[in-house]
């Protein structure tokens, strides 16, 4: 199976995304599924993300994949999980899609990979709506990666990934719930 992982800036993002859907199809049976992160084209933001217009190029762009994935930033913007829900529903029949928004960024799932600073605490790091300046920049300075591909994600992200069920657990609404709607779809397809 071919996946498409549909982020809102694949510049970063892809450090993330990739080896995190890499780990996560594997841990569901699905190990030889070729994942690949959109970076044609970049769309920059969450607004284009969620334009149905965009959403209908990509997917005009790349015929030969069975399943786009869509991760986005929540940035504190409880309606996006809606507007996410409604571009599942609009191509729902033709493609399969599904979408997630990370609760509060994508770079929240990293962390919940990696072990922290033991005086951080998960709840405030998980509440957090700036994770990426507050947590992640500083600890990818902190672990000496922050000049590393991605200001550090690369790294990070691989090492994230080796801990899957731990980002399920600490990430239950956002991840894990992504996860799981992914193991249902790969096993009724």
């Amino acid at each position: 199976m071919r996946v498409l992982v549909v982020p809102e800036d694949s510049r970063k993002d892809k450090f993330i995304l990739k080896p995190l859907f890499k780990e996560l199809f594997r841990s569901i049976g699905k190990p030889k599924t070729r994942i690949k992160v959109c970076e044609n084209p970049i769309l920059g933001s969450v607004d284009e993300v969620l334009k149905s217009s965009r959403i209908k190029q990509i997917i005009a762009r790349y015929p030969m994949i069975g399943m786009f994935i869509i991760c986005v930033d929540r940035d504190g913007k409880i309606g996006r999980r809606r507007r996410l829900s409604q571009i599942e529903s609009e191509f729902g029949d033709s493609q399969v899609i599904l979408a997630e928004n990370a609760w509060e960024e994508i770079e929240t799932w990293v962390l919940a990979g990696l072990e922290l600073p033991t005086e951080w605490r998960w709840t405030e790091v998980r509440a957090e709506v700036q994770v990426k300046e507050r947590y992640f920049d500083p600890l990818a300075v902190q672990r000496e990666v922050s000049d590393f591909p991605g200001g550090g994600r690369k790294s990070l992200g691989e090492e994230a990934a080796r801990r899957i069920t731990a980002i399920r657990q600490k990430c239950p609404e956002d991840f894990d719930h992504l996860a799981r709607r992914l193991q249902d779809a790969v096993h009724t397809a």
